[in-house]
């Protein structure tokens, strides 16, 4: 009896997880390619046509464009070192429960089904733990690059009249942009993706629920209804 459940839950692991991985992934895979092929389809797309144009038409004697420059870049940092500290805050505390993971035992008798159950081998949660991690310090370390294009990109911004006519200036500075951007994106993901990864110690059925709907979450906000867009394209 204990030999077809160790059995069930392995099977289920080993199906459940990858498959739920998989389609996080290809749903990236799919999103990139969207903002490659069709910017003007996502949130994320719109938002860097958005910065391309007024970088394109930034004048430090418009305060007006001065001001969105800058805030930009405030919020863009602000959300990078919010995500950085949360991230490394969960990285610690799961380093804690896995430095008394052998002390978790008795949780076994409370979650004993093999659907929504712990696995009775150190090993099984280790591995949980470190994917997790993993996950995580891919976060952070994203985040931190995040971080350092963001103040480049400041302290360019604040350079840029002195260069205005320089167009390989103007450039340079739009590259440290959109790598800054880019880099909190990934940080942002990678971040979420460790949710499922964290759920996964409650059993694989787990994984695939909160992986499908992060996906629909996911999806809700990356891509915009062009509904009214076409509507409005067909009257004309």
């Amino acid at each position: 009896m204990a030999s077809s459940y160790v059995f069930t839950v392995v099977l289920l692991d080993s199906i459940l997880v990858p498959v739920s991985l998989f389609l996080t992934v290809g749903y990236h895979v799919y999103l990139f390619r969207r903002l490659k092929h069709n910017p003007a389809a996502t949130s994320a797309g719109i938002n860097m046509l958005q910065r391309r144009s007024w970088l394109q038409h930034y004048d430090q004697a418009n305060e007006k464009n001065g001001m969105l420059v800058v805030q930009s870049l405030r919020n863009g940092l602000m959300e990078t070192i919010l995500t950085a500290t949360i991230t490394i805050i969960v990285v610690i505390s799961l380093a804690a429960l896995t430095n008394n993971v052998f002390n978790v035992t008795s949780l076994h008798h409370y979650l004993h089904a093999p659907l929504l159950g712990l696995q009775h081998s150190n090993d099984i949660i280790m591995l949980k733990f470190c994917t997790t991690t993993f996950f995580l310090l891919a976060s952070f370390m994203c985040s931190s690059l995040a971080i350092g294009y963001f103040v480049d990109a400041n302290i360019l911004v604040n350079a840029l009249g002195e260069f205005s006519t320089c167009l390989s200036s103007q450039l340079y500075l739009q590259t440290m942009l959109e790598r800054g951007f880019m880099f909190s994106l990934i940080a942002n993901r990678m971040f979420c993706m460790s949710f499922p990864m964290m759920l996964w110690m409650f059993g694989p059925m787990t994984v695939l629920i909160s992986t499908l709907t992060l996906i629909w979450a996911l999806y809700s906000l990356d891509f915009v209804a062009i509904t009214g867009t076409s509507s409005t394209s067909h009257v004309s």
